[in-house]
């Protein structure tokens, strides 16, 4: 078996060359159990080699700790709502939603309201739900849980079952990153999970992300750009990951912001 000063060391040459990596991928990698490698990384942490996160470590010089959820609210805000009005254009009245939690699926809430577009909601958000509850002719439906604390989101398996137990139109979900070819990927592995559930449970899959998550991976793997439906960026169509995303048969969605000259919609 390999030391433990081997493994630390290996760990260390791992993250300069990825982002993060999670401890079960060490684990089967070093024939040792998941609690080692967290030891592993609990001792690289002390010395500040790496930075521990749920699920893995991160490479100090290239990651951060998930943003706070009101620092998420205020960055880019005007861009959301352009982002947000775009695609709540797309929806069409009567479907049946369900809604991620974040900043910008937020947005796409607030935008919701007022449009008379009688929609059953299914949502993880708590604040995704309050923004809509009292909205004329709107169901929400909101998935049980362990309640997320900042997030005020709900993750863990009961709102991966509920989530099964019903059958959407549309899953609009927002990520922290989007990447040609690492897919789209979020800070907390509790959250993709439920993304994933979500998006077994819906007919199509529509994220919504600034251009700052583009050509970008975090720790928790949701799923490869051919298993979404369409993007909704206020990116360009010319960006690496939106060309690899348009190759896969996604529908990119480019929303002009601030005198953009690029089209509104790039197809498939």
């Amino acid at each position: 078996m390999i030391s433990a000063q081997k493994r630390r060391q290996a760990i260390i040459e791992k993250l300069q060359t990825t982002s993060d990596v999670a401890f079960a991928e060490l684990a089967e990698e070093f024939g040792v159990s998941v609690m080692t490698v967290r030891r592993d990384v609990d001792y690289l942490e002390r010395d500040g080699l790496v930075r521990k996160v749920l699920g893995g470590a991160m490479n100090l010089a290239t990651r951060e700790f998930e943003p706070a959820f009101a620092t998420r609210v205020a960055v880019a805000a005007a861009e959301k709502v352009f982002l947000a009005n775009a695609l709540v254009n797309m929806l069409v009245p009567g479907q049946t939603v369900i809604l991620d939690c974040g900043s910008t699926v937020l947005a796409v809430a607030k935008s919701i309201r007022g449009r008379n577009l009688g929609l059953t909601i299914i949502t993880s958000s708590l604040l995704a739900a309050l923004e809509l509850v009292d909205e004329p002719d709107t169901d929400v439906i909101l998935a049980g849980g362990h309640l997320r604390a900042g997030e005020v989101s709900l993750v863990g398996p009961e709102a991966e079952l509920i989530l099964s137990w019903y059958k959407a139109d549309v899953f609009i979900m927002g990520v922290a990153g989007v990447d040609a070819l690492r897919g789209v990927t979020d800070y907390h592995p509790g959250e993709a999970a439920v993304k994933r559930a979500a998006m077994a449970a819906a007919q199509r899959t529509i994220v919504v992300a600034d251009h700052s998550k583009l050509s970008t991976t975090h720790l928790a793997s949701i799923a490869p750009l051919n298993k979404i439906s369409a993007i909704v960026t206020d990116g360009d169509p010319g960006e690496p990951t939106m060309v690899a995303a348009a190759a896969a048969g996604v529908d990119v969605v480019c929303v002009p912001i601030y005198g953009t000259q690029y089209s509104a919609v790039t197809q498939k």
